[in-house]
């Protein structure tokens, strides 16, 4: 053929030539199913501007997930769509029983194969991935091997997992229309196809996958007994949710004659912060214990998968009972139960006596008795290190360090966390979980020794490795985080939205809570000056400054320490000046007396504060220097910092006294460096009021492609932020539109000239 001649051919299957000597000869161009599917953005534009349908960026993102792409399906999707008023409910059920997607796939696909290939696409639809060996087992045929290469040839919705075209998949809608028909027409079968599925991954190891199939199967007693073979690995990776989901799916009656099953569940709730349906099962846990302990029982014969652990059947009802009362606040019967654990307990069973330490630990820290509580989990971890469970020694690190903060310890805080990463990075991949969580940890110390960039740095080495990575709580802590974060770089508004997504990440667990979120929105509301939601808060949690002091609500007292302090200063009335100075001092004894040396410190600060507000500067130096004395060994510095200017000017008052000189000066200099970071008057030249420094990061990516909720997701930031930024920018700039702003912007050198394009 000559050199200006190229040949074209379009076609469902691979056509018979010698494809792989063309391809080695760099002779051939293959346009393949992954360079025609559409991308995100060109779903997007297809979707509403093609097909002009209404949607959102949300239900658009669902769409071009759940079709992977394919053209056809979108268009499908979209043809059904048109005329319909209730176009979420559609979006949010998108599946492959559409009648659109249904008769297509019906129509141009499975009516044209042969009997033996619609056969092996029906039975095998019910596999969430497969191989050769595994369709075999299913199907009970033995050309699993040439069925699936001959399927991937034709580009039959067959999708490979690896390079080796080892494993696959079908695309998502085409295995739900499959599953429909096999249900359909063969719903005789669909049980057995499970069970099939079911053993082959249970001799392969993969009990996950032989539980799925086995619920799937509606097989209770199969499910049963992988469920509890399945549960001690599932404790030690910190995996309740997902054993919790999994018996929460077996009729009740199936845990009546499987107490170690059922205590299982007892623990799945309790770690997922779910009491219901706790007593049940410990109940019938509890009918067995006697036959456990070999003083016998007018029962059956228990069904048990391993003989040691209903041995240890009233031990481990002990610790759950433990659980359970710590959960209903009882702390005496929480450490009561604990202690009965660890006299059941055989000395060598590291895990279960780590947990009734562990216990015993979480009531002595709800109670205020930091020492204890440390003394009690420093021994858990001991037992979880020497188990093997090094998700639980994660998981008891963070608690160990928060308890170290609350004791002002920040070098303590930090060595426990640096030691637990480098633990976790000595573990294989499969049990590593809770890496993203030592990060964030490091990340609260540095920020309050006012290191903000490595703060930053921690943050996005955390992030990086994935939420799957993190333990349960590792979204919510990550998020609060970032937002103090944000609250330093003065970006109040996008702080508060982090604040509300940690609180939708929450998941509740056996700690105690000591800094809500709404407290903790209240503190950033006082420095947005929106003191009246702050009071309305401190209103709806119940706080006044008369109330008993406990640990437990000690963050929240001085957070209405604060709306106080500031509604004195908004309204120079007397009565919140006294009433705040009054509640600092009962707090600052309760402190005191509990070795709440975190504590003390902000205390001390805040009545500072409070004494230059009376005009008391002998008083308000005093307690300031007794902060700084405190302070000075661990390296705070965000603590005095963010007060803002009042502070500064005491520690300007102070600077000269012989025992605070060092430190005073050292977080003056913190002081200064957040000043240097505000915009230069030369540079806001032009401008009658300067940007922010997040408005100028918004502004930077309005000069780029992306579109609101693009920018709103890089910043991790709601879309209505997005937009008061963007109409505090275009006030500032003096401008109307996107366009103008980023050329308004190059004007004054908010932007290098030339260096972005503005959008079009």
């Amino acid at each position: 053929m000559p050199p200006n001649v190229h040949l074209v051919l379009a076609s469902r299957a691979d056509p018979p030539l010698p494809l792989a000597r063309l391809r080695a000869r760099g002779d051939l161009v293959e346009v393949r199913a992954a360079e025609l599917r559409f991308t995100a953005e060109e779903a997007s534009d297809y979707l509403t501007r093609a097909m002009d349908v209404p949607l959102t960026p949300q239900q658009i993102s669902t769409l071009d997930d759940r079709t992977e792409g394919w053209i056809a399906a979108l268009q499908l999707a979209a043809l059904s769509m048109r005329g319909r008023d209730d176009i979420a409910d559609f979006v949010a059920g998108f599946a492959g029983d559409d009648r659109y997607i249904v008769d297509y796939l019906v129509e141009e696909v499975l009516q044209n194969q042969p009997p033996e290939v619609r056969s092996f696409l029906l039975h095998t639809s019910i596999l969430g991935r497969m191989n050769a060996p595994l369709g075999d087992a299913v199907t009970g045929r033995g050309d699993s091997r040439a069925m699936l290469e001959a399927l991937d040839r034709a580009n039959l919705f067959l999708v490979p997992l690896d390079d080796h075209r080892h494993w696959y998949r079908y695309h998502h809608l085409f295995a739900e229309v499959l599953r429909a028909r096999l249900i359909e027409e063969q719903p005789d079968d669909v049980p057995d196809l499970h069970r099939r599925a079911s053993a082959w991954h249970e001799q392969h190891g993969e009990l996950d996958s032989a539980i799925q199939h086995a619920l799937a199967a509606a097989d209770p007693a199969l499910a049963a007994r992988l469920i509890e073979t399945a549960m001690p690995v599932m404790a030690r990776d910190r995996r309740e949710a997902t054993l919790r989901g999994w018996m929460e799916a077996l009729p009740d009656e199936i845990f009546r004659t499987r107490p170690v099953l059922s205590l299982g569940f007892a623990g799945a709730l309790l770690s997922t912060g779910e009491m219901t349906g706790v007593e049940a099962r410990l109940r019938d846990a509890e009918r067995w214990t006697d036959a456990a302990d070999g003083s016998g029982a007018d029962l059956d014969q228990p069904m048990v998968v391993d003989a040691d652990e209903f041995r240890r059947l009233p031990g481990s009802v002990a610790i759950y009972r433990s659980g359970q009362a710590l959960a209903r606040g009882d702390a005496t019967a929480t450490v009561a139960y604990a202690r009965r654990a660890l006299e059941l307990l055989d000395e060598d069973d590291q895990y279960r006596r780590g947990a009734a330490a562990a216990l015993e630990g979480l009531a002595l820290w709800g109670r205020g008795d930091l020492d204890g509580a440390y003394k009690g989990y420093a021994e858990s971890v001991a037992s979880f290190r020497r188990s093997g469970h090094i998700a639980d020694v994660l998981g008891c690190t963070v608690t160990l360090a928060d308890i170290r903060l609350t004791q002002g310890r920040l070098g303590d805080a930090m060595t426990s966390y640096e030691t637990a990463l480098q633990l976790a990075l000595e573990q294989t991949p499969q049990v590593r979980r809770g890496i993203p969580d030592m990060h964030v940890g490091m990340s609260t110390i540095l920020y309050e020794r006012g290191d903000l960039e490595a703060a930053i740095v921690h943050l996005e080495l955390g992030a990086a490795q994935g939420d799957a990575a993190g333990l349960p709580k590792y979204r919510y802590r990550s998020r609060l985080a970032l937002a103090q974060l944000r609250q330093a770089q003065g970006d109040l508004a996008g702080a508060v939205d982090l604040l509300d997504a940690a609180e939708q990440f929450f998941v509740a667990d056996m700690g105690p809570v000591v800094r809500p979120v709404p407290a903790m929105r209240a503190r950033v509301w006082l420095q947005q000056d929106r003191i009246a939601e702050a009071l309305a808060w401190a209103r709806a949690a119940g706080l006044s400054a008369e109330d008993d002091l406990s640990y437990l609500r000690e963050y929240e007292h001085i957070t209405l320490a604060r709306t106080l302090l500031a509604q004195h200063r908004r309204h120079r009335e007397e009565k919140p000046l006294r009433d705040a100075s009054a509640l600092l001092a009962r707090l600052l004894e309760a402190a005191e007396a509990g070795g709440r040396t975190g504590s003390v410190m902000e205390i001390l600060a805040l009545q500072a504060l409070a004494y230059r507000a009376h005009g008391s500067m002998s008083d308000a130096g005093a307690s300031l220097e007794r902060a700084l004395l405190l302070a000075e060994p661990e390296g705070y510095a965000r603590l005095f910092v963010d007060e803002g200017a009042p502070m500064s000017g005491l520690l300007e008052a102070i600077a000269a006294r012989d025992s605070v000189r060092a430190s005073a000066l050292r977080l003056l200099t913190v002081f200064g460096a957040a000043d240097a970071a505000a915009p230069s008057d030369d540079r806001v030249a032009g401008l009658a009021e300067p940007l922010s420094e997040r408005e100028r990061e918004v502004l930077r990516l309005l000069a780029t492609e992306l579109s609101g909720p693009e920018i709103a997701r890089m910043l991790v930031v709601s879309l209505n932020t997005v937009r008061t930024h963007t109409k505090r920018i275009y006030t500032k700039l003096g401008v109307n539109n996107r366009r103008s702003a980023v050329l308004r912007a190059q004007e004054l050198g908010e932007l290098g000239r030339g260096g972005q394009k503005p959008p079009t």
